[in-house]
């Protein structure tokens, strides 16, 4: 769905009505997304990302998600070392800036970043804000790939904080970051954890000249996270980033599923768009009732999940 198909931003309810978990958020939440291609212009990437917030908030939002790596076109296409001067501390300029938008509009936000964590130390990492701009929480991303295009690897070292859950005052924030959306094991964890709604700040998109996999490649990424929405009874929540840079071209295409697997909206392949959407946090407790996945789970039959690969 794309920005002129909702006149410049928009609003979509996805309810259902249910008893909701003890000590937790609950009601309606209003999840804001911003879609956006980015260009080397760095400042103007980071204006657009606030502009955004400030679009979402205007709409009603009350937590606010932007895409992977926002300030700047995705770095990791080739093993660059200049590149590494993109990177900030955490907090620092950039993050004073997103956390300055969220206590001005009242939102919550997820910000993806590339963290200078110390000299020679870099991570790819989630920063939650609260509405009152004060920082919520920080996730530092626990899968890091290495694929044609996408050498992560060279960048960033692998996460150490494993799997959350962060408190804010709109929404109990599940933050993971793009390659960690093939795991089950994290988005289950992360809801074990108390997270009502999973976040996916994303880059993902199609290499020029294999078209004949975009089809299938964008179905597999899509039905991923429509099965963690399922399997964990929680929100799940994808911001892609779209446009061309260099040989990519980022699919867009973000998403909201409702625990029940229910696509609630999805963004158009192409074209920027800032939407908020409603979600019913009573849907989970609904969802889990009907489909007692955590009731059934054989914990006691698990422990090889941590060996690299079968006994």
């Amino acid at each position: 769905m794309s920005r002129e198909s909702l006149g410049q931003g928009g609003s979509l309810r996805g309810g259902q009505p249910a008893a909701s978990g003890p000590s937790l958020p609950s009601g309606v939440v209003r999840i804001g997304l911003v879609q956006s291609a980015c260009t080397p212009d760095r400042e103007a990437n980071i204006s657009q990302a606030l502009a955004g917030i400030a679009e979402a908030a205007s709409l009603g939002a009350d937590v606010v998600c932007l895409q992977e790596l926002f300030a700047g076109e995705y770095p990791c296409q080739a093993e660059e070392h200049a590149k590494f001067a993109e990177a900030e501390v955490v907090p620092g300029a950039l993050t004073e800036r997103v956390a300055a938008a969220a206590k001005a509009h009242g939102v919550v936000v997820v910000a993806s970043v590339f963290e200078r964590r110390t000299p020679g130390l870099f991570h790819n990492t989630s920063v939650i804000f609260d509405a009152d701009g004060s920082q919520a929480g920080l996730y530092r991303k626990m899968h890091i790939p290495d694929d044609p295009h996408y050498y992560e690897k060279f960048y960033f070292a692998p996460g150490d904080t494993g799997f959350m859950s962060v408190p804010t005052s709109k929404l109990a924030i599940g933050p993971l970051v793009c390659w960690d959306q093939w795991y089950p094991e994290a988005a289950r964890l992360t809801a074990m954890a108390g997270a009502q709604a999973i976040f996916y700040p994303t880059a993902i998109g199609w290499l020029d000249g294999e078209e004949d996999l975009h089809v299938p490649q964008y179905e597999s990424w899509d039905t991923m996270l429509r099965s963690h929405a399922i399997a964990n009874g929680v929100f799940v929540v994808a911001v892609n980033r779209c446009g061309h840079e260099g040989p990519l071209k980022f699919w867009g295409a973000s998403v909201v599923y409702a625990p029940s697997g229910e696509q609630i909206v999805k963004l158009s392949h192409d074209a920027p768009a800032t939407v908020v959407v409603e979600c019913d946090l009573a849907r989970i407790e609904w969802s889990r009732t009907r489909w007692p996945f955590f009731r059934d789970r054989r914990i006691d039959a698990y422990g090889d999940l941590t060996l690299r690969w079968g006994r």
